[in-house]
């Protein structure tokens, strides 16, 4: 049976850090909607122009393109036992276009996971985290701090403060995450699918609950 998860919550929810763990677990692929989208922006590609404004503006990508997006990852030999989503989907739209491509191959979404944090929270997180300029690596300088200040511990790159991590960026895209996003955990609530997860704490402690939750 193939475990098939998605992961909503505002930015800096730690979502991602979790479904890298779960993945680990559970030997499926974690699959990242916003790294995807990132290395379009960083290759250059057309895809990478489009969203490059979008995301300097904290605005969120189109739904045509990011389900096309998906589609092409899903279709990849590693996804046959499961997967986990994160970052996606983050619509209606896109809710439904999920459904349809997992209907497709004949597999079922297992639980969506609601990662619950309050927007303060999620803008002392996010002012924190630091990304390499040249391997993307991220840090965070009270959880996740690299071991020399301003160098990556991957690749000695330059780490800096990414646009879409400053304070007023960061509101608008809570605020947009909110009317966007919060009518997809009340979808998947009616359907019997959320589990939601309080994520304030260590990252050991959310996915202790998180694992609880799913055992």
């Amino acid at each position: 049976m193939s475990r098939i998860f998605v992961f909503l919550g505002p930015p800096g929810s730690g979502k991602g850090t979790q479904a890298k763990l779960l993945a680990e677990k559970l030997l499926v692929p974690h699959i990242s909607l916003g790294d995807i989208l990132r290395e379009e922006v960083r290759s250059g590609t057309e895809i990478g122009k489009k969203v490059k404004a979008l995301i300097e503006a904290g605005k969120l990508a189109p739904d045509e393109l990011t389900i096309e997006l998906a589609k092409r990852r899903i279709s990849r030999e590693d996804c046959g036992s499961g997967f986990i989503f994160d970052g996606f989907p983050r619509s209606f739209a896109q809710a439904e276009a999920l459904d349809q491509m997992l209907e497709a191959k004949g597999w079922e979404l297992e639980k969506a996971i609601y990662f619950k944090l309050a927007e303060e929270e999620v803008v002392s997180r996010l002012s924190a985290r630091r990304s390499c300029k040249l391997c993307g690596a991220v840090y965070h300088l009270v959880n996740n701090p690299p071991k020399v200040p301003g160098k990556c511990d991957l690749c000695g790159g330059e780490l800096y403060l990414r646009h879409d991590d400053e304070p007023d960026v960061i509101r608008t895209r809570f605020e947009v995450y909110e009317k966007e996003t919060l009518p997809l955990v009340e979808r998947y609530q009616r359907e019997g699918k959320l589990v939601t997860i309080e994520a304030s704490g260590s990252i050991e402690e959310v996915f202790q609950r998180l694992w609880a939750a799913l055992s």
